[in-house]
C-alpha cells in the first residue's frame, strides 16, 4: 500500500510518499480501505515537531473508508461497512487498521467525503459548544477564525442553541463567509481593534464565551474581550502558543476562567463519541448543520495540502482523497 510518511520535522515538504507491507491484523482492529483523511492543524503541528512524537510520523488522525476485514468476530461491524474515524494515527494512507472503539459506522445520510470532513472539526465544534461551555440562548460569543473549518461549525452551533455570534476573519471574503454560516457580526481582525469592536458591540459588558482556535495572535484581544466570569477556551495554536497566564490577569479581567480542552478529554470512551458522532450526523441530515468542504487534494499533493492550510485560505475543511481522483485541487 501507499502512505505518507514524515522521517524529520520540518516544512510541508517532508511529508513523502512510500510503499508499505500491510501488516498482520490485530484482534481489536477493523482493516479499512481508506477513501478520504482529513488535514487539520494537528497534522501541521506533529509534522512541525510543535507535538514531539517518535519519527517516522504517520500523519492523518482521521478519515473515513469501506471495512474490508475484521481483526475478530465479536465486533458489532461487518465487511462493506462505511466508517469513520477520529484520533488514529496514519489516516494518509490507502488501507489503516483501526480500533473497533474508536470506529463510527455511517447512517445512510452520510456519505464518506462528508463524513471525513465531520470527525475531527464536527466533534470538536460539538463538544466546545455543548460541554466546554454550554451555550445558552441568549449568551454573545466570540469565535476567532470564524470562517475556518472549526471555526464555522461553532458559529452553527451557537446559533442553533440560540446565541449573539460575533466573528473575526481577516478578509473581506471570509466576512461574507461567515454571514452566510449565521454570524450577527463579523470583526475584520486585520483593520481593527477586536476588543474594542466588541465591547462597543455589547455595550461594555463584553461576551460570555471565547471560541479561540488561533492562540498567541489573539490570546490578549480575546482575554480584554470577556464579559465578568466569562470563558476563554483556547482549543488550538495556530500562531503559536499562548503565553504563560499570570493568574492575578484573570482576576484583573473579572474573574474569568481559561481553559485549553483536547477532543480526546471530550470522546473518552467509545460511548461519548458515538453519541457526538450521532447528533453531528443528525444536524446534517436535517439540515441545520452544513459542512463546507474548502479543497480536496490527491494523495500525491499532501504536501500542497499542508501548504494550504497553513497559508489560512481554507474557508471550511480540507481533505485528501486517497484513492481515484482528487474533487478539486
Amino acid at each position: 500500500m501507499r502512505r505518507i510518511e514524515v522521517h524529520q520535522n520540518g516544512p510541508a515538504e517532508v511529508l513523502v510518499m512510500r510503499e508499505h507491507a500491510v501488516a498482520d491484523l490485530l484482534p481489536y482492529c477493523a482493516r479499512i480501505r481508506v477513501e478520504y483523511a482529513g488535514v487539520n492543524f494537528l497534522d501541521v503541528y506533529h509534522r512541525r515537531g510543535d507535538y514531539r512524537q517518535a519519527l517516522p510520523i504517520l500523519p492523518g488522525m482521521e478519515g473515513s473508508g469501506v471495512v474490508t476485514n475484521l481483526g475478530s468476530s465479536e465486533s458489532t461491524l461487518a465487511v462493506g461497512d462505511r466508517v469513520a474515524w477520529c484520533l488514529h494515527a496514519g489516516s494518509y494512507s490507502e488501507s489503516i487498521d483501526v480500533p473497533f472503539s474508536k470506529l463510527v459506522r455511517l447512517p445512510n445520510s452520510i456519505d464518506l467525503k462528508t463524513a471525513a470532513a465531520t470527525m475531527m472539526q464536527g466533534v470538536t465544534a460539538h463538544f466546545l459548544t455543548q460541554s466546554t461551555y454550554p451555550v445558552q440562548s441568549g449568551d454573545t460569543v466570540l469565535i476567532h477564525a470564524a470562517a475556518g473549518g472549526v471555526g464555522g461549525l461553532v458559529v452553527q452551533l451557537a446559533k442553533r442553541r440560540g446565541a449573539r455570534v460575533i466573528g473575526t476573519v481577516s478578509t473581506q471574503e471570509k466576512q461574507l463567509a461567515v454571514r452566510s454560516q449565521g454570524a450577527d457580526h463579523v470583526i475584520n481582525y486585520s483593520s481593527c481593534d477586536v476588543a474594542k469592536e466588541v465591547m462597543s458591540l455589547t455595550s461594555g459588558r463584553g461576551v460570555q464565551v471565547v471560541y479561540d482556535g488561533v492562540g498567541r495572535a489573539t490570546w490578549n484581544q480575546s482575554l480584554e474581550s470577556l464579559a465578568r466570569r466569562g470563558y476563554l477556551i483556547v482549543f488550538g495554536q495556530a500562531s503559536g502558543e499562548v503565553p504563560p497566564i499570570d493568574l492575578q490577569t484573570l482576576k484583573a479581567q473579572g474573574s474569568v476562567f481559561v481553559t485549553r480542552p483536547t477532543i480526546a478529554d471530550y470522546t473518552a470512551g467509545p460511548t461519548e463519541l458515538q453519541d457526538r458522532c450521532r447528533e453531528v450526523f443528525e444536524a446534517i441530515s436535517s439540515g441545520e448543520l452544513r459542512i463546507r468542504i474548502a479543497k480536496v487534494f490527491s494523495l500525491n499533493r499532501a504536501a500542497d495540502a499542508h501548504s494550504f492550510l497553513e497559508g489560512r485560505h481554507a474557508q471550511g475543511k480540507v481533505l485528501i482523497k486517497v484513492r481515484g481522483n482528487c474533487d478539486s485541487g
